[in-house]
């Protein structure tokens, strides 16, 4: 076991703390960190300051010693990126007026529907300045004004595509837009 006396400068293996031996407690030491602080450690934590070369061989022994005793499970396959999973991710936007603002009594038919339209136009361009390629609008059912000035406003982009959204996830008053298309549907 190491021996450590009251006044050497010492560093902690495993930390980032350099300090000097103020005390023996049993078998640890107190050391007074250059912070100011008193902390007790077991000898086998402590080499005294200065001395690399007892830190490079303490952690080569300890990193072949662990290699040394791991055994390799060979039915593991390692370095395997992670495969992505079918479900991407899909920015939804909810159009409905009374999620847009909080009083939606106080405009009319056509205030709402510009807001609606405005902010479909925002997010689709939010969704491509940041690469989103799937994007959901939801509309609701309504009269299907919403949903043909949606589909106009789509219709002025040429590297998109869409469709009507899966009636099980989101019913019959959404569409999904596919941002980058290159293809048909």
């Amino acid at each position: 076991m190491k021996k450590f006396d009251i006044g050497d400068y010492v560093e902690v293996l495993d930390d980032d703390l350099k300090g000097r031996v103020v005390a023996v407690d049993n078998e640890e030491y107190v050391i007074e960190t250059n912070e100011g602080f008193w902390l007790n450690y077991p000898a086998r934590a402590l080499i005294l300051s200065g001395d690399k070369n007892v830190i490079r061989e303490a952690s080569t022994r300890s990193a072949v010693g662990l290699a040394k005793s791991e055994k390799v499970d060979s039915s593991k396959k390692y370095n395997q990126p992670n495969k992505r999973t079918k479900e991407e991710f899909i920015f939804k936007v909810d159009l409905h007026i009374e999620k847009l603002i909080a009083k939606p009594g106080s405009l009319s038919d056509f205030d709402k529907l510009n807001l609606q339209v405005d902010t479909a136009r925002a997010q689709l361009e939010f969704a491509q300045r940041n690469n989103i390629r799937h994007i959901v609008f939801i509309h609701g059912m309504g009269d299907g004004v919403l949903k043909a000035e949606l589909e106009f406003l789509f219709g002025r982009y040429s590297d998109l595509a869409f469709q009507d959204a899966d009636y099980h996830k989101y019913g019959l008053g959404a569409t999904e837009v596919f941002l980058n298309y290159k293809g048909g549907l």
